[in-house]
């Protein structure tokens, strides 16, 4: 089953109703692509959103067949925050209403929260449990599409690619913690008493020398008891200490190779009764609904070129004739269209950075014309300047004087 998103999407793919404030999905190939309609994919539009999509098709299982779950996923918002993966239901999920505590069989995709945090999620279902992938598979976290792939053989082994390319591998039994471990400790060995684990020791033939001064401070041997020290009254006497010219540390015996030395004891292993092996793992009967279950803080992602097969070979080459005629072309665009937005802000910063100066400008303009102004009415003030200065003059003959203030 391969789905490419093209018109008519919305026939095919069933909003979730579970919640009112799912966010929308929308049909685009993005700022950046390769070609602007074989590209497009459907497109997280809202931040700070829940979302949760699904396409169902006709079910299938499979038991004694290869699985193989891929699609193509850019977060060319550059995602801080979110999911970017896919999830395998079973026929009996109700589309409409379908949220995060949903039954599910596989959930397989990159999984991104803040610096440092990112990796691939390959999380199974088995016996009624959700069973996360112990081993760290790191994702991709630029701008650029980047195909993943989910291959879960018949022989209970698996393998993820990203971009085609192998990222882990391994069996399903060693990789998850489905089984109880085949192997478990001995309960009834016990380390000897006399197993020696000291990798070195000291030195027992070495011997401090006797004139080795390991005291920091002696008594001070030209101190003199008082004459009237009373032993019954004031205790015995003792003298003040001072630093030992001779100090050379505490002495310490040197450390030597431990010739008993026998290496770490390891606990003894034997069979685990309680395991079984179970040659049904991760066999699914019935997988006819493909998912989309997020969460994304910043919306932007674009998801594309869903699909499933049992055939290993044929999703390498879909993914090479999707995403792999797509990213060079796509890779250009982006490093175009960033220089692009880059110059548009600097273009923006220096218009912003004009502004203000004229706006300085007009400020500083309109106190220069007020001045002159001021000074245009100067003259039509002559009466009271004369009036000013015969009171000054007034002032003056009587000695009286004032001292001179600025007024704000």
């Amino acid at each position: 089953m391969m789905q490419e998103s093209q018109d008519g999407w919305k026939k095919r793919w069933v909003e979730s109703k579970h919640r009112p404030d799912y966010g929308k999905f929308q049909l685009t190939a993005g700022k950046f692509y390769g070609d602007k309609e074989k590209d497009k994919g459907l497109q997280t539009s809202e931040d700070a959103k829940f979302y949760a999509l699904s396409t169902r098709f006709g079910p299938f299982s499979n038991e004694n067949e290869t699985l193989v779950v891929q699609f193509s996923v850019k977060h060319e918002q550059g995602i801080d925050c979110g999911g970017g993966y896919v999830k395998l239901f079973p026929d009996t999920l109700n589309q409409e209403d379908m949220h995060s505590e949903s039954e599910y069989y596989v959930m397989f995709g990159p999984d991104i929260c803040g610096f440092g945090n990112n990796k691939v999620q390959v999380i199974l279902r088995y016996q009624g449990k959700y069973h996360e992938n112990n081993k760290t598979i790191k994702c991709r976290i630029n701008k650029d599409t980047h195909l993943y792939t989910l291959i879960i053989r018949p022989n209970a082994t698996y393998e993820v690619k990203i971009d085609n390319q192998q990222v882990a591998a391994g069996n399903l039994e060693d990789d998850w913690d489905f089984l109880p471990p085949r192997k478990i400790k001995d309960p009834y060995a016990r380390k000897p008493r006399k197993w020696d684990e000291r990798l070195q020791i000291e030195d027992p033939e070495d011997k401090k020398p006797e004139d080795w001064e390991d005291f920091e401070y002696i008594p001070d041997p030209d101190a003199k008891k008082p004459d009237d020290w009373n032993e019954e009254m004031d205790g015995e006497w003792e003298g003040p200490l001072i630093p030992n010219l001779n100090y050379k540390g505490q002495w310490k015996p040197r450390i030597i190779d431990n010739p008993n030395y026998q290496g770490e004891w390891i606990h003894p292993e034997i069979d685990n009764p309680k395991y079984k092996p179970d040659p049904t793992i991760c066999h699914y009967y019935n997988i006819s609904v493909l998912g989309l279950d997020l969460w994304q803080v910043k919306s932007g992602s674009i998801f594309d070129n869903f699909l499933l097969t049992n055939d290993e070979e044929f999703a390498e080459e879909v993914g090479n004739k999707t995403w792999g005629i797509r990213k060079d072309v796509e890779t250009q665009w982006r490093e175009l269209y960033e220089e692009m937005e880059k110059r548009k802000q600097e273009e923006e910063a220096e218009k912003t950075k004009e502004k203000e100066e004229e706006r300085e400008d007009d400020i500083w303009g309109i106190e220069e014309e007020g001045s002159e102004e001021d000074s245009a009415e100067t003259p039509g003030n002559d009466r009271q300047m004369k009036e000013d200065e015969a009171e000054s003059g007034f002032l003056g003959k009587n000695e009286v004087r004032v001292d001179e203030k600025d007024e704000l």
